[in-house]
């Protein structure tokens, strides 16, 4: 890949976002009808191949259970206010009312309360009681201590979900996860991420990941790129990745590890582009952060706006633009791909003549 030179000690190469490329029509078209948008992971199908994000303010355990019902993965934040309160409903109201810089004091406050084993046991079967797949996700710093409650308390897909997570951490303050270890001694399957490089994703898959997420710092919420400097745009960190899945399936003999690109899916083109450049799948956080059943009452954050040192995300107000199935399904009553997500994306498919998800990966893209 042609390197540019950004001044004579430092090279680099140009990477693309989802905003710099476009997916070409082919000669062959299809009626919308006749396209399937469902994809599986280990034993698990689903009819649409979007996860929503473990963020309180898209996930509660009552969302997750209408998003599993509707065809989709709601993924609960094991580390959220739904397991450190027994009814964080007017700790939610509260957040949507504050201000500027209050809000992220008082988020950093009520986010002190502990994590409380007994409530990520509770939550996760009040989903499973509902009868959809069993989703949660905790960081790599509380995966270790809190592991043994999610398994037990009879999760289907684990995820393990950082800002950026690596196959080699080291540390010499503490002992780090050890991934491979650990997934090896689980019974289910496992989504770890995210990572951002061809390289970083392989050494992901070695660890018997069922699945991997791509992205660093690149959600509607995060100010990581602001903060540390540090971000990759995803339609090429997508490829990279899927670049890694490819190779990896040769060199473990047939294994296919699953690619979910997690970050810049604000509209439904996004979520078409990122299947085209490779993704199986989508985690999407900010387009069900404007549901008006969504949990944060128009507002969105995650994880990293409330961290005790270093906040690397903010609490973001959005115009809820209608119901969290209408967001997905339609009908739309705006012109700007936050509405009818799965609609959008079964037309782009038709229009470039795909029937499924696996052949829409080789639709041709080119640079805007």
């Amino acid at each position: 890949m042609t390197e540019i030179e950004i001044g004579r000690a430092k090279r680099a190469r140009r990477a693309y976002s989802f905003d710099d490329i476009a997916i070409v029509p082919s000669r062959r078209t299809r009626d919308p009808e006749e396209v399937s948008v469902a994809w599986q992971i280990d034993a698990y199908r689903f009819d649409l191949p979007v996860l929503a994000a473990p963020m309180d303010s898209v996930m509660s355990p009552a969302t997750a259970i209408t998003f599993g019902k509707f065809g989709g993965l709601g993924v609960l934040n094991l580390e959220g206010l739904w397991t450190r309160y027994e009814d964080p409903s007017e700790l939610l109201a509260e957040v949507a009312g504050l201000e500027g810089i209050e809000a992220t004091r008082r988020m950093q406050e009520i986010y002190t309360e502990p994590v409380k084993a007994e409530l990520i046991t509770e939550r996760l079967k009040e989903i499973r009681a509902a009868g959809v797949t069993v989703a949660g996700s905790l960081s790599p710093q509380r995966t270790k201590e809190f592991a043994k409650a999610v398994v037990d308390a009879g999760v289907d897909m684990f995820v393990i979900r950082g800002t950026t997570v690596s196959a080699e951490h080291v540390s010499s303050q503490s002992e780090p996860l050890n991934l491979k270890e650990f997934i090896y001694e689980l019974d289910v399957p496992v989504i770890v991420g995210g990572c951002a490089t061809y390289q970083a994703a392989l050494h992901l898959m070695r660890t018997g990941a069922a699945g991997v997420l791509v992205g660093f710092g690149g959600g509607a919420a995060h100010t990581t790129r602001t903060v540390l400097g540090v971000a990759v745009p995803m339609a090429s960190a997508v490829a990279d990745v899927a670049a890694a899945r490819r190779d990896y399936l040769d060199e473990s003999g047939g294994r296919y590890v699953h690619v979910i690109a997690d970050g810049s899916i604000g509209k439904s083109g996004d979520l078409a582009k990122a299947i085209a450049c490779g993704a199986d799948a989508v985690m999407v956080g900010s387009p069900f952060a404007r549901a008006t059943d969504a949990p944060g009452h128009g507002f969105h954050w995650g994880s990293e706006a409330h961290h005790a040192d270093l906040p690397r995300g903010q609490r973001v107000g959005f115009d809820t633009v209608g119901t969290l199935e209408e967001i997905l399904f339609g009908p739309s009553r705006v012109a700007d791909g936050t509405m009818n997500l799965i609609g959008a994306l079964r037309r782009s498919m038709a229009t470039t003549g795909y029937t499924d998800l696996k052949e829409f990966q080789r639709v041709e893209v080119v640079v805007e």
